[in-house]
């Protein structure tokens, strides 16, 4: 299951407790105080992992706790600090603060570590208040509390190539043929209901990439459909392919709409790298004669995932640009 969105509350270890302790040994007189100071408690860490592609590890637990600080000994003993939790997460992941919206973090990079929450300071045990006016304190302080907070996840796909287009465009069954992703294909509209990815690999070991968007429908940029939860994952695609079935009757219409849910959304996709993929070539034997296509604005190249037909050419002209960016 791809599950794209969690919230989870996070709490950091409390700090121990400092130790009201007097030394005792034999033959050593008024020993004076002792007490060590509590452990430090554990922190909260997040850690991106390459291999992780979705928030469904974390979806279903709501309280991450991380270890507290233990207790100060006698003899100026130092409690054991807490041990931090560390929380695996997908490259792509935005942490938010729930209560402000602020964004906490944004972790991008494979193995990314960060620490969100802090655990609290260890309490001072009563050796540390030993003075010449106070030789027999008889007192300590209690640990910190450890930071609390109560965050949102978010997940944007990263992926070097974003497959754009209206439902039934042919976008998964270009994934499939490019790359060893399995999405579902059928022939009827919205058979892809999450995103998928695949790598498509190229000389001996290079590779990329690709993503391919559930469809879009007008009023995406709105919420209409499911449309923020699939627009989002576009953000951060190096490049877009709209991909336009060849017998669409105005596929000047289709690309406008959707390059202005696009722009709904967030203005800054339109300023992306873009091409256009006229999908589905094997269903017709003469392309002179489509004259919906004569008006058309954009360059375009001709693929069939069936027939492999344009797949060498559109993938060189990734390839290249990929390599040039």
């Amino acid at each position: 299951m791809f599950i794209d969105y969690a919230k989870i509350k996070l709490q950091a270890g409390n700090g121990g407790t400092g130790v009201v302790a007097f030394h005792r040994e034999k033959y050593i007189d008024k020993g004076g105080p002792s007490g060590g100071n509590g452990g430090k408690g554990g922190n909260i860490v997040f850690l991106t992992n390459p291999n992780l592609h979705t928030l469904q590890d974390i979806r279903y637990r709501r309280l991450y706790k991380a270890q507290n600080g233990k207790s100060g000994g006698a003899n100026k003993r130092t409690g054991k600090s807490g041990e931090d939790l560390i929380i695996q997460v997908p490259c792509g992941t935005i942490i938010k603060d729930l209560n402000t919206n602020d964004v906490v973090v944004d972790m991008v990079k494979e193995n990314e570590h960060r620490v969100v929450c802090r655990g609290g300071i260890g309490g001072r045990g009563n050796y540390n208040f030993k003075s010449s006016t106070q030789q027999t304190p008889r007192f300590a302080q209690q640990g910190i509390s450890g930071e609390s907070l109560q965050v949102e996840l978010e997940l944007k796909i990263l992926a070097d190539v974003g497959l754009v287009g209206l439902p039934n465009a042919g976008k998964s069954t270009l994934l499939s043929v490019m790359t060893t992703a399995k999405p579902k294909i059928a022939d009827y509209p919205f058979t892809t209901l999450q995103p998928h990815l695949g790598i498509v690999k190229y000389g001996e070991y290079q590779s990329f990439v690709m993503a391919d968007i559930p469809g879009l429908i007008e009023g995406a940029s709105q919420g209409k459909g499911l449309g923020h939860q699939f627009l989002k994952h576009i953000e951060r695609n190096r490049i877009l392919l709209f991909l336009i079935d060849i017998l669409d009757p105005n596929p000047q219409d289709t690309f406008d709409k959707l390059s202005n849910e696009l722009s709904s959304f967030n203005k800054t996709l339109m300023d992306k790298p873009k091409l256009v993929i006229r999908t589905k070539r094997d269903t017709m034997d003469k392309v002179e004669d489509l004259e919906n296509w004569n008006n058309f604005s954009e360059e375009y190249i001709d693929i069939s995932s069936v027939s492999n037909v344009g797949l060498d050419t559109l993938k060189d002209r990734l390839v290249s640009f990929l390599s040039s960016s």
